[in-house]
């Protein structure tokens, strides 16, 4: 009998299956019918997701998230601590900072440890370790150092700092997923970053409808001024950091500049409209060219041969923190045509050892610089824990990490501290000055320009200008 002559079954056969099937899948199977972001939405109130990718980017010592900084002390201290031996752990880390003593995830992790047998207060730390490795660290060095002088000083009314280490590479998406996840563990007060001005801005909207405080140490973007009552910085408004830079370059006779930006950076976007804005009061003039270091095409060589046929006098540069290499490749090429001026996100140590000779003469402007201050501890402290002289982001971190210490003395929940932060009346003392913040979260505070100059056996450093 042919195939098309077999009597078929009742429609109700098919629908009974069908449901069995179903049930069956549903039940054994509940990963089919999980969502993409169901792995990393399986936290609940008071606990860090401890499954899922997100997971693998958040540590308070139970794992290594910085490779660069690896010793078989370091690797023994974490398995110690992911296993509860807390005084294993300690001794462990202190080997480790023995051999590495500029590792400020070991710190962090043993000053973690030292806190793990009481009652500890908990922040977390947001900086992009897979993707700037070095700027990563240089922010958790000042994290680590405000975490270590408190802690051995007796902590926050009797309870030690804790310190969540996350790594959000400065990528918009991954910075969402980290914001939703610290905003869901109640043991996280408040959050130092993050990084690049775009990552925080992707989590600030979160911080700021679920109440946790978010304070970045190097966001400089205008949109984030003003942008809620959760929200500070300890960088001060980008316009006050532009304006004495243009100056500055008006009153040195290089009346017209072309500019050489980040499109993708909002923060050297901010930079780069204050800086025209300031050039132009102060006479000068902005020579029209097209410089995007965020596209495929980026040409350095046509760049500068745009500018220099144009009139330009100058050349300004303003990157984003990760494409500081394309910056440096366009000073190569400039080979001292035109002088060289940028944002504040180009001081780095990658500028100064790659830059070399072609970044001589480079003058831009920190929030911070060791020599401003010299009657201030921070400076020396810093070289004596670190072994070396720190940077502005190690400064600036140090000042957020202060300024949420010094709330939760008067506060250890989330609304309590964003009040004390938010009072006119709060004032603490920073690496070089007080931490004030103004009433759109801004740091009250003033610019210091540098110049890129040879410094005999120490090399090319960054020198005040006087």
């Amino acid at each position: 009998m042919s195939q098309d002559n077999k009597k078929s079954p009742p429609p109700i056969f098919f629908i009974i299956a069908f449901f069995l099937v179903a049930f069956g899948a549903f039940k054994f199977l509940p990963g089919l019918f999980a969502s993409k972001s169901s792995d990393t939405s399986t936290a609940t109130p008071g606990a860090t997701p401890t499954s899922g990718p997100i997971a693998t980017r958040i540590s308070l010592g139970n794992q290594l998230l910085v490779t660069s900084q690896t010793t078989p002390d370091k690797q023994a201290g974490i398995e110690a601590f992911k296993s509860g031996d807390f005084s294993t752990a300690i001794q462990k880390f202190q080997a480790s900072l023995k051999q590495t003593r500029n590792d400020p995830e070991s710190v962090i992790y043993l000053n973690n440890s030292t806190a793990s047998s009481g009652s500890p207060l908990k922040i977390a730390v947001s900086v992009p370790i897979g993707s700037n490795p070095n700027v990563a660290q240089e922010i958790l060095r000042g994290v680590a150092q405000a975490q270590s002088e408190v802690n051995s000083s007796g902590g926050i009314n009797g309870a030690k700092l804790q310190v969540q280490i996350v790594n959000d590479d400065n990528d918009p998406a991954i910075v969402k997923e980290v914001a939703n996840a610290l905003t869901k563990d109640a043991t996280i007060l408040a959050v130092i970053g993050h990084n690049a001005s775009n990552a925080s801005l992707e989590a600030a909207p979160i911080y700021q409808q679920e109440k946790l405080v978010m304070v970045t140490p190097t966001s400089f973007a205008n949109n984030l001024s003003g942008f809620g009552s959760y929200i500070f910085r300890t960088v001060p408004n980008i316009s006050i950091m532009a304006a004495p830079l243009a100056e500055y370059a008006v009153k040195a006779g290089k009346t017209n500049i072309a500019i050489c930006y980040d499109s993708q950076a909002p923060d050297n976007i901010s930079f780069k409209d204050e800086f025209v804005a300031a050039l132009t009061a102060a006479g000068g003039k902005l020579v029209p060219t097209v410089c995007d270091f965020s596209t495929p095409s980026f040409n350095p060589e046509s760049a500068i041969a745009d500018a220099v046929s144009k009139g330009a006098q100058g050349l300004m540069l303003a990157p984003h923190i990760d494409r500081i290499d394309r910056a440096i490749f366009l000073a190569r090429t400039n080979q001292g045509k035109l002088p060289l001026y940028g944002s504040t996100t180009m001081y780095t140590f990658q500028t100064l050892k790659d830059g070399q000779k072609s970044v001589d003469g480079l003058v831009l402007p920190v929030p911070w610089h060791p020599e401003t201050n010299p009657s201030n501890t921070f400076p020396k402290n810093a070289t004596q824990l670190w072994g070396g002289v720190v940077n502005w982001r190690t400064a600036t971190s140090f000042d957020a990490t202060q300024a949420v210490i010094a709330g939760l003395r008067k506060s250890t929940t989330r609304q309590g501290l964003q009040e004390a932060l938010k009072s006119t009346s709060f004032s603490t003392p920073g690496a070089s000055e007080d931490v004030k913040f103004l009433p759109t979260g801004d740091r009250a505070g003033s610019p210091i320009l540098v110049q890129v100059k040879l410094g005999g056996s120490s090399g090319y450093n960054f020198v005040p200008l006087r």
